[in-house]
């Protein structure tokens, strides 16, 4: 039978209407009593009106397994299992009918899954290590046995808000934790599941500093240590994050994911180099042909393939991606990364693999929504546009479908620039902030060359290109604050609450926190965070002789690049006509106000003069910099650099005007967006 904590007694399960609420403790009290026939009966009733609810299949199932009707148990646990497939308590409660059967390999199959899912159920490391011991997997046994020990020598409020996080009851877990942190004082283990929740949330100062005391108070408390790691990557803080994880490789040097996350810290400070020996090492030792190993090798190829890719070393990087589909043929972010190498072209062998994986049911929904984008890239090299616009248009639906994104939030925001950011306001701050010349911003909307314009200028012997460095929107978060209220924003009013002093600090910080990007040590850096085109105010205020630079392009191109491209995070705007327009509207309104109130502050420069005068262009570029021509920076594609966007083939070749109308073969199914665009970004 499950212990107490393993049975959810939240009031904001995911999926109890708040009607449920006293229905299902009056359940959970019948089975706390014994009185398993009246619980499954009361379940029955109530779902006939709810058949998909969460808590009540558990109830009845659980209930049918302590009544010794394995079969029916086993029944229930498979309709659960159709709507809540990622339901810890449900593989927990399936392990557990295997074991009635005395199916050893099942039951372990089963409650592996349970604990993997949510490693805070204490009867699975129990009967893990039980069974473990039976089956001589003495090894495993031992493993299980101290995750059981672990969880035995915890306060039950904490097991309990653990099992609750671990089944995503975020809220009520939060609550439980913070209430026993009142009452109890520090506790390692409670701060650490309460910086989980920071994680989780996003809330990643909070889970830094709770993450430091745990590791302060518990030096060797490992899971905790690289969990504080994680978060340390997270904000980009890599020198830190380098030294938190030390103590780790001293301790397990051998340990693959200390490795990993070695190596995740070798890419942020911008040594690609030095991971690609490392990954291939790791790949070698992985042996054997189970899921897991596939899983890890598939894994590791990935990761691998995107740091040749990074070096130029584009063969060997294909070889990795093909790889990763090979140990996993519905991995669909390797089937996108050869898509997005741009310059791949697939097999028909290929195209009809991802057919396949795309129409399999059994196939993860991320994989397929990656699986969507390579489809349609392959079909679009292959001049079959319909079925390339399907396959876009698929993997744009389902994503949009689970981002969340909120097209008033930015459309706030913008209104608030103009409201705020007015000449009298930057005209009252003339000669504030750090007069540091070394950031050149390259901003505007993804895929309009911003990273040609990069390449250029980083092709100069007195600038260094690095990164979407995340160092603005870091300043962005602090001053919106931690309660976010959409409608009514601090940020941007709360720059007017800043002093001298405060506005120079952030400047300070910037230049600071963008310094380990910084590796050849060049004069001059480009920031090509796309976004930043957002805060050309705070930019201004804090790096006043800063160079910005707005890369646009044509909207109907522009807008399409984007709506075929699937990115690794965040540009949640791009995954539908409708939202794509209205942002890319939004974006030309926000440029033309800081046009406006900072008159030749930005360098707007067109993708398409690029493409057409590159000589003239890149004189204008360098003239507006302050900065000497050079030849390189027209030969910029011979520039020997790591590069991390989509465009980081193409711009390892001469300028090219394939590109420019490639949305032309798909106007048949773009008519909406020229229209959601308008007649004065697109002439009829």
């Amino acid at each position: 039978m499950a212990t107490q904590a393993d049975l959810p007694r939240s009031k904001n399960t995911p999926s109890a209407p708040a009607s449920l609420e006293p229905e299902i403790r009056a359940l959970h009290a019948l089975q706390a009593k014994g009185d398993y026939a009246a619980a499954a009966s009361g379940a029955r009733r109530l779902l006939s009106a709810e058949p998909i609810n969460r808590d009540l299949l558990l109830i009845e199932a659980h209930s049918l397994r302590m009544m010794q009707q394995t079969d029916a148990a086993l029944a229930a646990l498979e309709r659960l299992g159709l709507h809540h497939s990622r339901f810890s308590q449900m593989y927990l409660e399936r392990g557990l009918c295997h074991v009635a059967r005395r199916d050893a390999p099942a039951a372990i199959f089963d409650l592996r899954s349970a604990v993997t899912l949510n490693p805070a159920l204490a009867m699975g490391w129990r009967m893990l290590d039980g069974l473990y011991r039976m089956t001589g997997d003495l090894r495993s046994a031992e493993l299980a046995a101290g995750h059981f020990a672990h969880l035995a020598s915890l306060p039950p409020q904490i097991v309990h808000a653990k099992v609750l996080f671990g089944d995503g009851e975020i809220d009520v877990a939060e609550e439980l934790i913070r209430r026993f942190l009142l009452e109890a004082g520090n506790h390692p283990e409670a701060m650490r599941l309460l910086a989980q929740i920071g994680h989780q949330r996003n809330v990643l100062d909070d889970a830094e500093a709770l993450y430091e005391g745990v590791v302060a108070m518990v030096p060797d408390h490992d899971a905790a240590r690289h969990e504080y790691v994680q978060v340390l990557i997270a904000r980009h803080k890599f020198p830190q994050a380098r030294a938190a994880l030390e103590p780790l490789l001293k301790r397990d040097p051998r340990n693959h994911a200390h490795r990993i996350q070695a190596a995740t810290i070798s890419v942020g400070l911008g040594n690609f180099e030095s991971v690609i020996p490392e990954y291939r090492a790791m790949i070698a030792e992985i042996g054997g042909d189970t899921h897991d190993a596939r899983v890890r090798r598939a894994d590791l190829n990935l990761w691998l393939g995107h740091a040749l890719k990074t070096e130029a070393r584009t063969a060997e990087a294909i070889d990795a991606y093909m790889a990763a589909t090979a140990n996993r043929p519905d991995f669909g972010d390797a089937w996108w990364s050869l898509a997005n190498l741009k310059t791949y072209r697939f097999s028909a062998e290929a195209i009809a693999v991802m057919r396949e994986r795309l129409e399999d049911p059994a196939t993860a929904e991320t994989d397929r929504i990656h699986i969507a984008f390579a489809l349609g890239k392959a079909l679009e090299d292959a001049g079959d546009y319909e079925g390339s616009w399907a396959a876009y248009s698929r993997g744009n639906t389902m994503h949009r479908a689970s981002n969340g994104y909120v097209p008033e939030v930015f459309e706030t925001n913008t209104r608030e620039q103009k409201r705020v950011c007015t000449p009298e306001f930057f005209a009252k701050r003339a000669g504030w902030g750090l007069d540091d010349p070394s950031p050149i911003f390259v901003l505007g909307l993804p895929r309009s060359g911003s990273t040609l314009l990069e390449q250029i200028l980083a092709s100069h012997s007195m600038v260094e290109g690095t990164q979407e460095l995340p160092d603005i929107q870091r300043i962005v978060h602090e001053l919106q604050g931690r309660e976010l209220n959409f409608d009514k924003p601090l940020y941007p009013g709360s720059m007017a609450d800043l002093d001298a002093a405060a506005v120079r600090r952030y400047g300070e910080h910037y230049i600071a926190d963008t310094m380990p990007n910084r590796i050849l040590g060049r004069p001059f850096f480009i920031d090509k965070m796309p976004n930043n085109f957002r805060h050309v105010g705070l930019i201004h205020l804090i790096l006043p002789n800063a160079k910005i630079i707005d890369a646009r392009r044509d909207p109907m191109a522009c807008c399409f690049s984007n709506l075929k491209q699937l990115f690794a995070q965040g540009q949640e705007f791009t995954y539908g006509i409708e939202d794509i327009a209205r942002y890319y509207k939004t974006y030309v309104e926000l440029m033309d106000h800081w046009d406006a109130v900072l008159p030749g502050r930005v360098l707007r420069v067109q993708h398409e003069d690029v493409v057409d005068d590159l000589e003239g262009s890149v004189r204008r570029i360098l003239d507006y910099c302050g900065l000497p021509f050079e030849e390189a920076c027209i030969e910029f594609h011979k520039t020997k650099r790591s590069v991390r966007t989509p465009s980081s083939e193409q711009v390892r070749q001469p300028i090219f005007r394939d590109g420019l109308e490639q949305w032309k073969n798909f106007e048949p199914w773009l008519e909406p967006l020229r229209k959601a665009l308008g007649p004065d970004l697109v002439p009829q």
